[in-house]
């Protein structure tokens, strides 16, 4: 499942994907929520090593379009639109490659929910931050009030979601809601920066250590703990005797070594 307004390049070892729909201020329609798994997918299965998400024009992200959601039944609200959110949003933020956000605009609602997902934040200095949804008589529905709190802390969340704070990028880099600020249209040139980092580092050490601080986080950790234990497993020498025992219709004659 491919969106044409969801523009995936990969070279040189990273991965640029840039939301197009600058007209409604990027905002995330179903379609769009839909191909981002698919996308992931392939970035797990790409050479990259590193991921740069952005937009388009003057917002990075205005959140879930309102004309998707707003005519949905109840259960289709929360049943389809959110939990299709979540989905999609898990997928971006246990990438195995580090995921730098690069706020070129505005970010509000589901926008902030998304860079959420990232594990560096660089706001332009233009940019502005909030969680509007309870003035429209809804919730942050994309883990706004669960990951957000989590990697921003529970308070910054209550004073954007409850009482309507909007936080200039200036701000928001006190607060701790990005992780760099620079002039408006120098976003990308340092996303990019922040990718030579990631590298010149080692591949192998750089994902099993974001799937640990993942796991000190809350992120996946049941997944997270079985793909490590399996690893383990995996590089045994008691997996190859299982293995050889099977192919030659014998008992397996274990030594439990490495």
């Amino acid at each position: 499942m491919t969106d044409p307004r969801l523009d995936l390049t990969i070279e040189g070892g990273v991965a640029r994907l840039v939301i197009r729909r600058a007209d409604k201020q990027n905002a995330l329609d179903a379609a769009m929520v839909a191909a981002l798994p698919p996308l992931c997918r392939q970035i797990e299965g790409s050479d990259a090593r590193v991921v740069i998400l952005t937009g388009t024009g003057k917002a990075f992200c205005a959140g879930g379009d309102i004309a998707a959601w707003s005519a949905l039944p109840p259960e289709a609200f929360g049943m389809d639109w959110l939990r299709d959110g979540h989905l999609a949003f898990d997928a971006l933020a246990r990438l195995r490659q580090p995921l730098i956000a690069v706020l070129n605009g505005h970010c509000f609602g589901g926008g902030l929910e998304l860079a959420a997902c990232a594990d560096l934040r660089i706001a332009e200095a233009q940019a502005r931050i909030g969680l509007p949804e309870t003035g429209l008589g809804v919730i942050p529905g994309w883990s706004g009030t669960q990951r957000a709190s989590r990697r921003f802390g529970a308070q910054r969340v209550r004073r954007m979601a409850l009482f309507g704070e909007v936080f200039t990028a200036a701000e928001a880099l006190t607060l701790g809601l990005v992780d760099q600020v620079v002039e408006t249209g120098q976003g990308m040139a340092a996303g990019l920066a922040a990718a030579e980092r990631v590298l010149a580092r080692s591949p192998r050490a750089t994902a099993l250590t974001k799937m640990l601080i993942n796991v000190a986080e809350g992120e996946e950790q049941g997944r997270i703990l079985e793909v490590l234990a399996g690893q383990i497993a995996a590089g045994s020498q008691d997996l190859a005797e299982g293995l050889a025992a099977y192919r030659e219709k014998r008992k397996p004659r274990f030594g439990g070594k490495d």
